[in-house]
């Protein structure tokens, strides 16, 4: 027996963790769909007027994501809230008949515990939604979501985020007593997409000498390039901008030239028709323009990556963040960097 170690394969637990996504999503949909239902419904009977959700993070896109459900699919007002407000600044917000929905991988960081804690003693009604049914935030929330990713090793989330997404979407769906039928081919497109990883090993070379980039969409696409930008600023050290394209039009538009790599996740409805000026706009420009999402987009931009066509709006970045978590981690590679274990990072953050 040879006393050499062997030595770990850079970004082999990342890579490991991103194809357990289909399974993921199946096992949500198998085996938690029914619990989440029935939160959802006891949480319906009670009619809050409107939601608050609060995370850090990865799962702070994830909120994001929820927040246009909340918004989109119930009518109802939904915002993110700032923690500091509570837990640096004692201030203690009347939430009688609001729902309170705290998303958070770990359940472990101190200030979303004392934030939903605060919540629940200020007369809301507070949901937990994370990958840790023992954790101080579970215990401190009324109701819990597990969202059934199984242990997540690499620093960057990936499989815990995309659980987020649709446990989050079963829920508001569950909310005004829908079943969810829009997700039951996310598993199998799921694992149609990450064995495409080639077709995102070649696009991973346009970056590998990037020194920034800037990605953008629209409506429920948004999260997705806000999810985007986290993974490849925490894995490749680049930094990525990810901006709403309303909001790139407002003067970041500025910094855009022919040289300035642009990632844009065009969702097929509603969102990719509001970011069609962006995309004339940052042609126009002579942007290096890839995208991510319809087929017809991605065949007029410099590359891209298209995605099944015909899978409704509000599920789209279920899948969206595939092809992007596969090029942070291939950029991440070709720069000759660990994505398993970025630096000054750690897998549980504990902010107050």
């Amino acid at each position: 027996m040879s006393d050499q170690q062997t030595v770990p394969v850079p970004g082999r637990i990342m890579a490991a963790e991103m194809a357990e996504q289909p399974a993921v999503l199946q096992r949500i949909l198998d085996e938690g769909a029914p619990k989440i239902r029935e939160i959802a419904a006891e949480i319906a009977t009670r009619n809050p007027r409107f939601v608050l959700l609060t995370a850090r993070g990865t799962s702070d896109n994830a909120a994001l994501y929820a927040k246009y459900l909340i918004e989109v699919l119930l009518g109802k007002p939904a915002g993110l809230t700032s923690m500091s407000t509570t837990t640096a600044y004692g201030a203690r917000p009347d939430l009688t008949d609001c729902l309170v929905i705290t998303v958070s991988q770990s359940g472990g960081s101190p200030d979303l515990v004392a934030s939903t804690r605060a919540a629940r003693e200020a007369g809301a009604i507070t949901l937990a939604v994370t990958n840790n049914a023992d954790s101080p935030l579970a215990e401190v929330s009324e109701f819990h979501i597990d969202v059934l990713a199984g242990p997540e090793k690499a620093l960057p989330a990936t499989k815990t985020y995309t659980a987020e997404l649709l446990a989050l979407y079963l829920f508001v769906e569950g909310l005004r007593g829908g079943e969810g039928a829009a997700a039951k081919d996310l598993p199998g497109l799921a694992a149609g997409i990450l064995e495409r990883q080639s077709e995102v090993k070649a696009l991973a070379e346009r970056y590998r000498f990037a020194q920034r980039l800037v990605i953008t969409s629209r409506g429920y696409g948004y999260p997705t390039a806000r999810e985007a930008a986290l993974k490849l600023m925490e894995t490749t050290y680049i930094p990525a901008s990810p901006f709403s394209g309303a909001d790139l039009l407002h003067g970041p538009l500025a910094m855009v030239d022919n040289v300035s790599p642009v990632i844009a996740i065009v969702p097929d409805g509603k969102g990719g028709e509001a970011l069609q000026p962006v995309l004339d706009r940052l042609r126009g420009r002579g942007a290096d323009l890839v995208v991510v999402g319809q087929q017809a987009q991605v065949e007029a931009a410099s590359a891209g990556f298209a995605l099944p066509a015909g899978v409704p709006e509000e599920v789209q970045p279920i899948l969206e963040i595939l092809p992007l978590q596969l090029l942070a981690y291939e950029v991440t590679i070709a720069r000759g960097q660990d994505p398993d274990a970025p630096r000054a990072l750690a897998k549980v953050t504990e902010t107050h």
